[in-house]
């Protein structure tokens, strides 16, 4: 019995009492041949590998997904100046501000008869323009006929603006009109001026 006891216990792999058995690795085992410590070594290798490449993928996979989301919109105070800039950019433009109208003559047309110098008509005529230049800008639509109140020889007079004109813009308008038509047409006893933003005319016959 002893001896069989004692056998038992200097087998290998097998314990003690008291002591535990003590397996060797498979990967650094003493006793494994040379091409099988070289596959395993390989096999461990090639498993950092997979692991290193695994964490790269998710690190790149996490930055691009940062990159690509979309930026928060900036805080409204970041574009209040921007905002500011634009504003005043506008108002110190020819469009932004009040813009003079365009008084430009597209014709101005005269008739060939003409009045002489004491000519009751001058006095009519004179009436006549005064009257257009101060009425029209006040009247709707910007438009208005006049005759004038001299029997002796009456005048007959029209004149327009856009309708969208300002009041101040369409006196302007008429006033230049009427300077290009006593220019152009001197003592004729009818013409005609149309500018870009308004137009007169005088005949003395009714017209309208």
């Amino acid at each position: 019995m002893t001896k069989t006891k004692d056998r038992l216990q200097d087998q290998p792999g097998q314990a003690r009492a008291g002591r535990p058995v003590r397996v060797p690795s498979p990967v650094l085992a003493s006793h494994s041949s040379p091409s099988q410590r070289h596959h395993q070594e390989k096999t461990h290798k090639l498993s950092q590998k997979g692991t290193a490449c695994a964490e790269h993928r998710r690190r790149y996979s996490f930055s691009s997904m940062a990159s690509s989301s979309p930026q928060a919109p900036p805080p409204l105070l970041l574009l209040l100046p921007s905002v500011t800039m634009c504003l005043l950019l506008l108002l110190a433009s020819p469009r932004g501000a009040a813009a003079a109208p365009d008084t430009e003559a597209l014709s101005v047309l005269c008739n060939g008869a003409s009045y002489g110098a004491g000519d009751p008509f001058a006095a009519s005529l004179a009436y006549v323009l005064a009257e257009l230049v101060s009425a029209t800008p006040a009247r709707a639509g910007r438009d208005f006929y006049d005759i004038s109140p001299y029997a002796a020889a009456f005048a007959y007079g029209h004149a327009a603006c856009r309708p969208a004109a300002a009041a101040d813009d369409c006196a302007a308008c008429l006033r230049s009109a009427v300077s290009q038509m006593e220019a152009a047409c001197g003592r004729s006893v009818g013409a005609r001026a149309v500018l870009v933003d308004c137009s007169v005319r005088y005949e003395q016959y009714a017209f309208v």
